[in-house]
């Protein structure tokens, strides 16, 4: 059966009680047009849905039970246009940001504010990254902030900015006065570090195991506040990255030279971006083209 969606919304209109006259002049047919797709249509359905009473045709029984599902139909099929007209208008879609966690307490705002005071119609929602990270782009998800270079072909990766790693460590370690340190000279100080998976977790084992470390913690955690809780009960040190100190810890700077994170965007060359998610795309961009995305560091 292969109804035609036109017969349907002209049938529903000859329903209602719209001449045959009216309705051809409405949607710029000619009449013998508009009578052969209801009768082709009644055809279709396998028995009639419209009787002749003088010069208006009024519904049959079948006609009348038929046009309730009609009825239905065109609305449900109506609104699933409009939502799509409304994903395509690029100032009223929505577009789908993943974000490392470690990036959500800083970067992530500062984007959003930013992207809503141009486009405040906009939706952004929030995909906060597991602990393999946010490098996917597929699904709900257009657009991911990342500090893991995506090796897809497929996915295409821009670096924002580049983030300091420092060194946290208790208000009564015998570091707390350096100011400045070699991971090399951390041998033999018990390490606080995130639990694996997660790309800050490979990052800084591949820093310390640069630097002569073996990479084994004396205490894991799933986020960087509560290393650092640990951190300033004296149970040991940490990398972190900048944006994540809380005051808690005493803060020394690194000297290796690799004691850096690069983030970045990420998103999928290979399928056509919706409106929304170019408009997101290009504003980060653009933001840290001018320079205006700062590292907040206490």
């Amino acid at each position: 059966m292969d109804v035609d969606t036109e017969a349907l919304r002209w049938f529903q209109q000859v329903a209602d009680g719209t001449t045959v006259t009216e309705v051809a002049e409405l949607e710029q047919i000619t009449q013998p047009g508009l009578s052969r797709a209801l009768a082709r249509l009644e055809r279709e359905v396998g028995t009639p849905l419209l009787r002749r009473h003088g010069r208006v045709l009024r519904t049959t029984g079948a006609g009348r039970a038929f046009k309730r599902h009609v009825d239905r139909l065109l609305h449900e099929l109506d609104d699933g246009l409009a939502a799509v007209e409304q994903l395509l208008d690029a100032e009223t879609g929505a577009v789908g940001v993943a974000f490392e966690r470690s990036m959500g307490t800083w970067l992530v705002p500062q984007l959003v504010a930013g992207f809503r005071s141009d486009h405040p119609q906009v939706r952004v929602l929030l995909h906060a990254g597991g602990g393999g990270g946010a490098a996917q782009v597929d699904g709900p998800v257009d657009v991911a902030l990342s500090s893991r270079r995506p090796r897809d072909p497929g996915l295409r990766w821009a670096r924002l900015l580049t983030e300091p790693l420092v060194l946290a460590v208790g208000s009564r370690s015998r570091l707390v006065d350096a100011g400045r340190i070699a991971l090399a000279d951390l041998a033999g100080e018990p390490l606080v570090g995130l639990r694996g998976p997660s790309p800050f977790r490979d990052a800084s084992a591949d820093l310390l195991a640069s630097a002569g470390l073996a990479p084994d913690m004396a205490f894991e955690a799933d986020d960087l506040a509560t290393v650092q809780g640990f951190v300033a009960a004296g149970l040991g040190v940490a990398v972190v990255p900048a944006s994540a100190v809380d005051g808690r810890c005493e803060v020394l700077g690194l000297t290796d030279p690799g004691a850096t994170r690069d983030i970045g965007l990420v998103w999928s060359s290979a399928r056509r971006m919706l409106p929304s998610a170019a408009l997101f795309r290009d504003h980060v961009l653009a933001a840290a083209q001018r320079g205006h995305l700062a590292v907040p560091f206490r």
